[in-house]
């Protein structure tokens, strides 16, 4: 009978030559060993970390292809394949965090318009639309702090992109998300006093 050290050391072995079997004969049998045992360990961490079956199983599926995709990079003496593809892991899902934080950071930016009063485009043109568009959110970002002013403005009437904003103030790309946010929720409270 195996003690647990064995079996634990044993199973370390196991994993190091399916992954090795990946990486140099692009082994099916071997990434299916792989995929078996790690699919429920990331889908765990998937849940606690996303808090959503389907973007559990993304993370899942995410991770599992790029070990598939990067097993060559995978070297035994800097650690075990446990500690690789989970790092692996926690890579996916910060990029998935990621991508989730932009794609409310956009929707965030795009909720503005929809606030100001709407414009019967069959009377205007689409410059005149713009030019009343800008005079109603001027009128109401010279509510807001100087530097939240500044990224609507960059955002909004000189039609920069964040990251454009953040190179040209010299900040992060972050700060420049966050301002907008505030100014976003600011200006809609002022919005929302103006219609009581």
């Amino acid at each position: 009978m195996r003690t647990a050290s064995e079996s634990s050391e044993q199973d370390l072995k196991q994993m190091t030559d399916w992954l090795t079997a990946v990486a140099q004969q692009r082994c099916r049998d071997a990434y299916r060993q792989l995929f078996h045992y790690f699919a429920p360990r990331i889908r765990a961490y998937g849940l606690r970390h996303l808090r959503s079956e389907a973007q559990a199983m993304e993370l899942v599926q995410d991770t599992l292809l790029a070990v598939w995709q990067k097993a060559h990079l995978y070297v035994p003496e800097r650690g075990t394949p446990l500690t690789w593809v989970f790092t692996v892991m926690r890579n996916q899902c910060f990029d998935m965090l990621r991508r989730q934080m932009n794609s409310r950071e956009q929707l965030l930016a795009e909720d503005l318009w929809p606030v100001l009063e709407p414009v019967d485009g069959s009377q205007q043109d689409e410059r005149g639309e713009q030019q009343i568009l800008a005079r109603q959110l001027a009128h109401y970002v010279h509510l807001l702090p100087a530097a939240q002013q500044e990224v609507v403005r960059g955002v909004y009437l000189q039609e920069m992109t964040l990251q454009e904003l953040a190179d040209r103030l010299q900040v992060p790309l972050g700060t420049i998300k966050s301002r907008l946010r505030l100014a976003l929720e600011k200006l809609r409270e002022q919005v929302g006093k103006q219609d009581d």
